[in-house]
């Protein structure tokens, strides 16, 4: 099968083009930072640059590629801070890169399926689209969009043959804890949120280093799963905490549940859900 994954620079994605090169298929691996790729060329993948904000770039990725099978959009990122404080245009920024992007690529990619009856998209989500963390808001507000967008998605594409896909990590070791803490402490310093701001993010930072945390390797069986799969789930929630928290996230009063994000913080949170 032919797939295109974007935001394969690090992390899951970058891990996910590896592994579904490696069980044969043909495998184009997108993002703006196309060097961090090269080393995936050993294992077959094809480097493409693409910048999902852009059309332009969108349609010079999709003429490199062709039409596609699979498109596994994992591209995104981890914008925190207080609401009140977060400007506009970082908020702004967050949507266009994990809703609108995402949404741009499926509209490109929709009419070949669609005319052809067969076709996949997967759809890195989070169990932040589902339960909500302190300091989290706008990119919770993206993640629980992409959730929305992908259950009215799949519904619309389900009489045409094209499956539409979730996967909604917990706790990962990836960058992406230290990324949202980058953007939590500029955000925040000298603003009346700083204490508990630069608390949170030194939290993250050292939480996010966890062993404990799911490796992406354990985010890339998910997608393996969702490939392979001759009638793939709507959702795979995988990685630490995932189920726990979207468990606990259902049956906690609301107070008890801010309470325990507040004092806990995202990963520590994730960690102690997954032991209850």
């Amino acid at each position: 099968m032919k797939i295109l994954i974007t935001g394969a620079s690090s992390g899951i994605g970058y891990d996910a083009a590896a592994e579904l090169a490696r069980l044969g298929h043909t495998v184009f691996a997108a993002a703006r930072r196309v060097a961090l790729m090269e080393p995936l060329r050993e294992f077959g993948v094809t480097p493409v640059a693409l910048d999902v904000t852009s059309e332009e770039s969108i349609d010079a990725c999709l003429a490199v590629t062709g039409p596609l099978d699979i498109l596994v959009n994992c591209a995104g990122y981890g914008s925190f801070g207080a609401i009140e404080t977060v400007p506009l245009e970082e908020a702004r920024r967050q949507m266009e890169v994990n809703l609108f992007g995402l949404a741009a690529l499926c509209k490109k990619v929709l009419p070949y399926m669609r005319e052809r009856r067969s076709g996949r998209i997967i759809n890195i989500s989070s169990v932040a689209g589902k339960a909500c963390l302190y300091f989290g808001g706008w990119y919770h507000v993206s993640k629980y969009a992409v959730e929305a967008f992908s259950d009215t998605l799949r519904m619309e594409m389900k009489p045409f043959g094209v499956d539409v896909v979730l996967i909604e990590p917990g706790a990962t070791r990836t960058d992406w804890g230290i990324i949202a803490a980058d953007h939590l402490q500029k955000s925040s310093t000298g603003t009346a949120y700083e204490g508990p701001a630069l608390r949170e993010a030194a939290v993250m930072r050292k939480g996010f280093t966890l062993k404990i945390l799911a490796k992406p390797s354990v985010v890339t069986r998910a997608i393996v799963k969702a490939v392979k799969a001759r009638r793939p789930r709507a959702r795979y929630r995988v990685a630490t905490g995932a189920t726990a928290i979207v468990f606990w996230h259902s049956i906690l009063p609301t107070r008890w549940w801010d309470g325990a994000v507040k004092q806990l913080g995202a990963p520590w949170l994730a960690k102690v859900a997954e032991k209850l």
